[in-house]
This record gives structure tokens, C-alpha cells and sequence, in this order.
């Protein structure tokens, strides 16, 4: 008799804890770096731990939610296949995921070359929204495979937040705060769900250009649209209906940070640690040297998730004046 599908999870660190015993086994213990000089260059004197999820499957954290994402399809589910829209690194952490499983995986509008690679069916629409949604649409008419979310899901959040657990697991003393990039906000809402409790203060990092979740704080309410122009492509999009409470009543804070800032964190982080980061990683640390963090006056270990590390390589990298 095949399995049903499970009830959802509540949104409680104790579900974060359970979705890690489930994907442990298939997703990357991702290694801590440390830097004395990038610590030094805190004025607090903070020591800084970054949690490489740039080398995590997939190079994003997004194998973690994708993969508990398919923990929790019953068998029916599984042998339909699954579906997504991304044109970043959520495509390629599904498209893998269900590699692993061997079923089958669409996916529309995406960083083709990694996608294919990993044995999904592409599809290819125009780059707005409205025409992602219809022709996802399409495909799930056509296969029936099931839709997985890139941050907007509770077993999606419940997936990234698995990366927050390890890292306090891994650092050598307790950490006072840790500070994730934030786009649709699945990785800072499931950071904030595993650190519930803990005593480890939580933050955000966004770029100036993409600055939806922050404009949002302020107001009070989530922003339903984001004009996005940053360098940081993997952050354009607006925070989740799911994740903007969670990162409402548990983020203290999410910091904007300019382009300029980004890519000279980006450049450091190459040239200190020799971690292949892409923008959208960097903008957590570039937080962590802006002004605004400073003032908060943290003292303590900081962790930093490093999000991810898919760069095309055949773009001159932008600190790189040709």
C-alpha cells in the first residue's frame, strides 16, 4: 500500500530539527571558515564564522529545502515528478535533489547549463512572473508533477533553517548572532525558526537595490512587489507571504547594503577565505562591515551563511575593471 502524504509541519524550530534528521544524510555537512583578518576588521572584535553552503550540492543552500521538500511527497507524488519556476539556485538544487531520487523534474525559465546537466526537463517562457506561473501551469496540467516552492513553503523553510543548526553545532563557542542574505526570505525565516530560543540574536542582509523585506519592516507590512536593480540577481525577488511574519517577530533587524559593498565583500571573501561566492552570498558579510551593524554594539561570535556559489565564469568578475 503506498504512503500518504504527511501532515504539515508547524513552523517551530523543533520541525527544523526534524526536517535535519530526515536530509542529513543527503545533504552536505558544509564546512566553518575563519578569518583573523576578516574578524580583525570587525570593530567590536568579534570573531566571524562563515558557513560554506557554496559548497553545498547543488552550491546553494536550496538543496536543503528541496530535499526535505521531497521527504515529504507520498509515493504517488514522487513517481509524477516535480515542478518549479526559478531562474536561480533553487532550480538546480530540485532539479538534483530529484536526481538522487530518480524521478523526474521540470522546471521553467532557469540557469540552464547546471539544470540539464542534472537530468531536468527544461521549459522556456518570458522572464516576468505571470508568464512563469502559465506555463508551470501548463506543465503540472500536462505531468501532473507537483509544485515546490523556492522559498514561499513551509517544508522549504523548514529545509534551509537546517543550515543555522549545523553551524552553531560547528563553531567552537556559542554565538551571539548570525546574519543570512534575504530575497524571498526562506533561508533568514528558517534561520530565525532554528535559532528560536537559543539566546543568538538574528539578522538579515539586503541589498540597496532589492530592499523589499526591510522597506517592509518599517512600514509594517510585507510588500507585494520589489523593483529589483542589484548585482545581487539571486536576492530580486519580493520576501514570502510565509516568511515575512516569521522574519517580522523574529529578525531583529535586516541591514541594506549598496552594490559597491557587495562586491567588495564578495572580493574579499575570494581573495581571504578563497571561497568561489556569488553576490548574493556576499551581501551577509557586507552587512556585517556596514556602519549600521557596528552600532549595534554585538558583542561576541557572529555566524554568516554563506548562501551560495553558482558565478558564471564567463563574465569578468565585477571588482575586475577591464
Amino acid at each position: 500500500m503506498n504512503a500518504r502524504q504527511p501532515e504539515q509541519l508547524p513552523l517551530t524550530r523543533s520541525s527544523v530539527l526534524a526536517a535535519h534528521d530526515v536530509i542529513k544524510s543527503r545533504a552536505h555537512r558544509t564546512p566553518i571558515f575563519t578569518s583573523s583578518s576578516l574578524s580583525a576588521g570587525i570593530t567590536a572584535g568579534n570573531n566571524l564564522y562563515f558557513k560554506a553552503e557554496n559548497l553545498q550540492k547543488g552550491g546553494a543552500f536550496k538543496f536543503r529545502g528541496a530535499s526535505f521538500n521531497l521527504s515529504r511527497l507520498s509515493h504517488e507524488e514522487l513517481q509524477r515528478g516535480v515542478c518549479t519556476h526559478s531562474s536561480g539556485n533553487h532550480a538546480g538544487a530540485l532539479a538534483l535533489a530529484a536526481k538522487e531520487r530518480g524521478i523526474k523534474c521540470f522546471v521553467v525559465m532557469v540557469k540552464i547549463d547546471a539544470v540539464r546537466s542534472y537530468g531536468a526537463e527544461i521549459m522556456f517562457c518570458e522572464p516576468n512572473a505571470p508568464a512563469r506561473a502559465a506555463t508551470l501551469a501548463m506543465v503540472q496540467a500536462r505531468t501532473g508533477a507537483t509544485f515546490i516552492p523556492p522559498y514561499d513553503a513551509i517544508n522549504t523553510i523548514l529545509g534551509q533553517g537546517t543550515a543555522f543548526l549545523e553551524l552553531s553545532e560547528q563553531v567552537p563557542e556559542k554565538l551571539a548572532a548570525v546574519i543570512t542574505p534575504v530575497g524571498g526570505g526562506g533561508l533568514l525565516a528558517g534561520t530565525a525558526l532554528a535559532a528560536e530560543g537559543t539566546g543568538v540574536r538574528v539578522f538579515g542582509a539586503e541589498p540597496a537595490g532589492a530592499d523589499d523585506c526591510a522597506r517592509g519592516l518599517e512600514e509594517g507590512k510585507r510588500r507585494e512587489d520589489v523593483d529589483a536593480n542589484t548585482i545581487a540577481d539571486g536576492l530580486r525577488t519580493p520576501v514570502g507571504v510565509l516568511n515575512f511574519p516569521i522574519i517580522q517577530e523574529k529578525v531583529e533587524r535586516v541591514i541594506v547594503v549598496s552594490d559597491e559593498e557587495v562586491i567588495e565583500a564578495m572580493r574579499l571573501l575570494w581573495e581571504r577565505l578563497k571561497l568561489v561566492v556569488e553576490p548574493s552570498s556576499a551581501t551577509a558579510f557586507a552587512a556585517v562591515r556596514n556602519p549600521a551593524f557596528r552600532e549595534l554594539g554585538i558583542k561576541g561570535p557572529i555566524g554568516i551563511i554563506l548562501s551560495g556559489g553558482n558565478v558564471d565564469m564567463s563574465k569578468p568578475l565585477p571588482w575586475v575593471v577591464l
